[in-house]
């Protein structure tokens, strides 16, 4: 049986690649690690929390003395590193906590890696989950490729940089077997509300202001949450030890025409007049250091490993929508805090 460590697997995307690989490979110890800060909600996996294959460790990855500890008790095969601070505007308000976690924490849990694995590293695989705001801003044209060099506009893009460089590092100094891959935005259920669509969803459903930030001219590119963790999976089962992958999913909208769909589809499915809910749109100063656009280019996965979107956008942001709106006790749990209780009851008083 095989251990794997997922950090951040109470979060957004981390939730999905645990209960994936819960499930689908039932031979496999799959231990969640989570600091259950605000981001982090149990809750999300309440579905797979009593499989036998399935444990959760509350912790924290940036202290050093703990993380060595708990890779001497679980001895784990492979890390699945998503674990991350990852709004940029909470950056911009404390670059340190970006620091301490995203970097410090990554190397925290390479060192312990290594410590363990030693030489004989057979088996064994470091994935480190990053981001496509690591290569900055593209202008109309072009689109990122593993090579694009790194360019980052804010403290969280410029944290995640230097935890690619250092698990890089690794791999070429202490031949770490790692790999890494950088993703576009990703969208679907259990996203916390300060992401754009669950923050505009819940926004619009209680009739309160639709902040865009400048003229709302950003592009970004948009993938399917469970589409990424299933790219996860095949990366880090049948990647290249030391490459890294783009994923995207070839899918790119302005955020206003973004905002307006989405509007639109509130509309619909509320019952209210076309264009009520776009009455909600409010333009706001720019964030600093807003890139214009990103753009993923995932030839490679697609051509080494044979991954690409399978969820249409329509059909994908069709379903996101549904979801937070037959769940609106998640969100309401979410935004009013209430879900941070769930670990106290869960786990805390057994």
């Amino acid at each position: 049986m095989k251990t794997i460590l997922i950090t951040g697997g109470a979060g957004f995307i981390g939730s999905h690649v645990v209960r994936l690989f819960v499930r689908k490979y039932p031979e496999y110890k799959i231990v969640n690690l989570d600091k259950l800060t605000y981001a982090g909600n149990l809750a999300n996996l309440n579905d797979i929390e009593k499989l036998p294959n399935y444990v959760f460790e509350k912790g924290d990855i940036t202290d050093e003395k703990w993380i060595s500890e708990l890779f001497g008790k679980y001895r784990f095969d492979g890390v699945v590193h998503l674990a991350a601070e990852s709004h940029v505007d909470r950056s911009i308000a404390n670059p340190m906590e970006f620091i301490m976690t995203n970097i410090v924490g990554t190397v925290n849990l390479l060192n312990a890696a290594r410590a363990i694995w030693g030489d004989d590293t057979t088996g064994k695989r470091f994935y480190h989950i990053s981001t496509d705001e690591v290569y900055g801003s593209l202008g109309e044209d072009g689109k990122f490729t593993e090579t694009t060099p790194y360019d980052p506009r804010s403290p969280y893009s410029a944290s995640k940089a230097s935890s690619d460089h250092l698990v890089r590092a690794y791999f070429h100094t202490f031949h770490l077997p790692v790999v890494l891959s950088n993703c576009s935005n990703n969208y679907g259920p259990y996203q916390f509300p300060e992401k754009l669509i669950p923050l505009f969803i819940h926004n619009i459903r209680n009739n309160k202001p639709l902040p865009v930030y400048g003229k709302g001219e950003n592009v970004r590119d948009w993938l399917y949450v469970e589409d990424h963790a299933k790219a996860i999976d095949l990366i880090f089962h049948k990647g290249s030890d030391g490459e890294t992958y783009n994923i995207g999913g070839n899918n790119e909208w302005q955020n206003i025409r973004l905002i307006q769909e989405l509007c639109r589809i509130m509309d619909r499915k509320l019952g209210r007049a076309e264009g009520e809910s776009a009455k909600l749109i409010t333009y706001v100063k720019d964030r600093a250091g807003h890139d214009l656009r990103y753009a993923i280019d995932a030839t490679k996965i697609k051509e080494e490993l044979g991954w690409e979107p399978t969820i249409r956008f329509t059909e994908g942001f069709e379903a996101t929508v549904e979801w937070y709106i037959t769940n609106e006790g998640w969100l309401n749990n979410v935004t009013s805090g209430d879900y941070q209780k769930y670990y106290e009851q869960q786990y805390v008083k057994r």
